[in-house]
């Protein structure tokens, strides 16, 4: 008789129809890990990191949620449930923000700072709660938030975005002394990142490479190299924030 096959874990990755969250998914799959692909709106991106997931031998959901949205959350751990009875890693990585300066103080509107909290912070806040239960009775749950160098150094794109991003560190500090040993919870803190995110904002980047000991901006691998080593390669490490900048902020 032979023996069965391993039991597959499973992922959900926010923010993964392109760039990082993609690219994380892929990884994941490649490590074998079944994976939910959320998106909000790039519906037709989704559907081709499903299918990238896929060819490594693994299934893939596709999930329609706002991450701002606490119910729309809740469901979305639930067809992960429903798919697989388990949930294991669960990445934060959907985000959002304002292109400010930092000195323009009246720009920065009141309605800027909620659709920033509302996906950067509460967003992860409301996934990690929603898939608590399923991580633990994993008995080696993993979350990992993906924050910025913004949140530790106070720069980026605006003053509300690095104060989001500052507050998902200390998110994950919380959340990490709250639910260990069970659970581990990590962040990472990208500097710039070479995605259509900053594709209309090259300057920026330019000026960052520019004080950088690398000399380059980070790819979507790079980051997602990193939150694949802090889900599975990892196993001491919890409460952490790993900068990843090329040495920007040394």
């Amino acid at each position: 008789m032979s023996a069965s096959a391993p039991i597959k874990k499973a992922a959900l990755v926010t923010g993964s129809a392109t760039g990082v969250g993609r690219e994380t998914a892929i990884l994941l799959a490649q490590r074998g890990m079944h994976v939910a692909v959320n998106y909000s709106r790039s519906s037709e991106e989704a559907h081709e990191t499903a299918e990238q997931v896929r060819a490594h031998g693994v299934e893939a959901i596709v999930c329609q949620a706002d991450v701002a949205d606490d119910a729309q959350i809740r469901r979305m751990v639930r067809q992960c449930q429903e798919s697989w009875g388990r949930l294991d890693v669960l990445v934060n990585n959907a985000a959002t923000t304002h292109f400010v300066a930092h000195t323009d103080l009246e720009a920065m509107t009141a309605e800027k700072w909620d659709d920033i909290l509302a996906v950067n912070v509460k967003g992860a806040f409301f996934a990690a709660r929603a898939a608590m239960p399923l991580l633990k009775a994993s008995g080696d749950g993993v979350i990992v938030n993906v924050a910025s160098v913004a949140g530790v150094s106070g720069s980026g794109s605006s003053i509300a975005y690095a104060a989001s991003k500052g507050a998902l560190i200390t998110l994950t500090k919380s959340l990490a002394t709250a639910f260990a040993p069970e659970v581990r919870v990590n962040a990472v803190c990208p500097g710039p990142i070479l995605t259509r995110w900053l594709a209309e904002h090259q300057g920026m980047i330019e000026a960052a490479v520019a004080m950088t000991p690398l000399a380059r901006a980070s790819t979507p691998e790079d980051i997602a190299q990193a939150i694949v080593f802090l889900t599975l390669d990892a196993g001491m490490v919890t409460g952490q924030a790993l900068v990843i900048d090329g040495g920007r902020t040394i």
